[in-house]
């Protein structure tokens, strides 16, 4: 944290969401004064209900694809909207595409003329279904520009090429970050992805839906692990991009095995088919975040898994 006299103001775009939530929670508690911007269509005022009214914490329902102006002096950009799920990208396709186009660039420009530092929330999605494993930085990625992942994946890829633009010829000071899988409260039950899923499907007792054969793998990372992965590249002097995620690699069908034990579920499994282009395997190589930033995530799977369990059965009105 800066020790200067005075507060460093942040914006998170997208910050009603499931990470930009968690991180206007930990710049709060950092001492900065926080801008949220949310469209709040795939955010929820509910994220963030609980920092309105804290002086630091302002919060603005705006779409950041049209023009972006803030008044006063802003030190640091978050770029953290966009949809995020497949089941919210595949219905948005097109909000995708502005929000990681257009909407990156009028989040950069914002950061050019108020000298700001930015960080641009990127995913492990620009590595497609990647040939390389476990995927480095150093890796271009394996991408279907026409598929239906296509809208998310390409928008992200044109986010980066946006902001080393930015970098290299209006020398904005940038960040990127490419996150892999993250998980944990506040997350939205039926975003489609796999821990959410799971989770409902067996805390109610119903049959628990794995894709394929579920042999393939994903590595998810608690979501406290991820925010303190961000700030410290917030604060970091590095450029290039950075993985951030938990190499613990596990299968969908083990996974799916885990959840269901954790809550102590009846529930069976049932194999539905795979989603085009769904990634076969994924898994970070964090060396640069371990060796930059001193980062590696400390949450093991299962208190994760057991802290957003007790989330989701709370917002299923299943605790006790």
């Amino acid at each position: 944290m800066s020790h200067t006299m005075f507060t460093q103001t942040s914006i998170v775009t997208g910050g009603a969401g499931f990470l930009g939530s968690h991180l206007c929670d930990r710049l709060v508690r950092e001492g900065f004064r926080v801008i949220c911007i949310d469209n709040l269509i795939t955010g929820n005022m509910s994220n963030v209900a609980h920092l309105v009214g804290n002086p630091s914490f302002a919060f603005i329902q705006y779409d950041v694809t049209n023009y972006l102006h803030v008044d006063g002096p802003v030190d640091v950009i978050f770029h953290f909207a966009s949809p995020a799920s497949p089941i919210d990208y595949l219905k948005l396709p097109i909000q995708t595409l502005k929000v990681g186009s257009l909407g990156t660039h009028k989040a950069l420009g914002l950061a050019k003329m108020k000298k700001a530092r930015f960080l641009l929330a990127s995913t492990s999605e620009v590595y497609g279904d990647p040939l390389m494993h476990p995927q480095s930085e150093l890796y271009w990625g394996n991408v279907n520009p026409v598929g239906p992942r296509g809208v998310y994946d390409e928008a992200k890829r044109f986010a980066e090429a946006m902001t080393m633009a930015y970098h290299r010829y209006h020398g904005v000071d940038t960040r990127i970050a490419r996150i892999f899988n993250t998980y944990g409260e506040r997350m939205r039950l039926n975003d489609g992805r796999a821990i959410p899923a799971f989770m409902s499907q067996a805390l109610k007792g119903e049959t628990v839906t794995v894709f394929g054969d579920g042999n393939q793998t994903r590595s998810v990372c608690y979501v406290s692990d991820l925010i303190e992965g961000i700030f410290r590249l917030s604060q970091s002097d590095y450029v290039d991009p950075v993985n951030l995620g938990n190499p613990d690699e596990i299968s969908m069908l083990d996974l799916a095995k885990e959840i269901i034990t954790l809550a102590a579920s009846k529930s069976s499994i049932v194999f539905k088919d795979l989603p085009v282009d769904d990634p076969k395997i994924r898994q970070p190589d964090i060396g640069v975040a371990r060796s930059v930033l001193g980062w590696t995530p400390s949450v093991p799977r299962k208190e994760g898994l057991r802290r957003t369990m007790q989330y989701f059965s709370a917002m299923l009105g299943l605790t006790k």
